[in-house]
């Protein structure tokens, strides 16, 4: 089967590109695995100095892959979630558990790398595909470029670290009022908040992002390593592996529901929502 993650090297700078056009580079298990694979080798490369992560055609990620999870993901990769062999329930929240183990162990690596980890984002990075963005250490943004929280509009809670890097972002409020009203940010709206460290015109962006990605490539790589690893120490980031966990069993849980399953109806029937009152 084709991957749909590929590496590409400019010297001691590479790119983790996400290329599943067709489905708005968002991830199925196998995607999602590759991802994963992808991480880890570069962030152990000794030859690799700085990661670029992007998506291809424009966009750079939407998350999971609601079509794949609709259809109850692969029977045959459950396994490793029952190892009795026993496939998905009547929920969708062992779909999303096959899909965001592999997202959030390359979260997870990303953040331990002793080296710089880049988004560049163009086009939408959408609820999962928001929370990769976030989770890397420096995060630029195209002009046309756009950031959305999503998970509610089809009754999910988060993942993909969002609900823990918002905080430690943007601040307490902040953070609660782009989980509770969902605005879709432009890039400068992202930069203005703190969710973004810089905007780059549209024909100038490749070559504003490559430019830094060289600079820190050429920079002191184990100095970056360690003064990486403190401001994580203070910032309490050692917590994340434990709250990527408790991120995907609320989801999970709430997958299961009533409410999501409403949610990706009408995700499918591009209608609004009609959530049921809580049980």
């Amino acid at each position: 089967m084709a991957s749909h993650i590929r590496i590409e090297r400019r010297g001691a700078v590479a790119t983790l590109l996400i290329d599943r056009r067709a489905r708005f580079n968002s991830m199925d298990v196998q995607t999602a695995q590759d991802f994963r694979k992808a991480g880890l080798q570069l962030s152990r490369d000794g030859a690799v100095r700085c990661v670029v992560v992007r998506g291809a055609g424009g966009v750079f990620c939407s998350g999971a892959d609601l079509k794949y999870v609709r259809e109850r993901g692969d029977a045959g990769d459950f396994g490793y979630l029952h190892p009795e062999g026993v496939g998905p329930g009547t929920g969708y929240g062992e779909s999303f558990k096959q899909i965001l183990e592999y997202i959030h162990s390359a979260i997870s690596e990303f953040k331990r790398s002793p080296k710089p980890f880049i988004a560049a984002v163009e086009g939408v990075a959408a609820a999962g595909g928001f929370g990769v963005a976030m989770a890397c250490d420096l995060v630029f943004g195209a002009e046309s470029a756009h950031f959305e929280w999503a998970y509610p509009k089809t009754g999910l809670t988060g993942a993909e670290s969002s609900t823990f890097f918002l905080p430690r972002l943007i601040g307490l409020r902040r953070a609660l009022g782009l989980m509770l009203l969902n605005p879709r940010l432009a890039a400068a709206e992202a930069k203005e908040l703190g969710l973004i460290n810089d905007v780059f015109p549209d024909d100038q962006f490749e070559a504003r992002v490559y430019e830094i990605a060289e600079r820190l490539a050429a920079g002191p790589t184990r100095a970056y390593g360690v003064a990486k690893a403190l401001i994580h120490q203070a910032a309490g980031v050692e917590q994340l592996d434990f709250h990527l966990d408790e991120e995907l069993r609320a989801l999970a849980r709430i997958a299961d529901g009533a409410e999501f399953a409403e949610g990706l109806d009408a995700f499918f029937g591009k209608r609004p929502p009609a959530f049921p009152p809580p049980a």
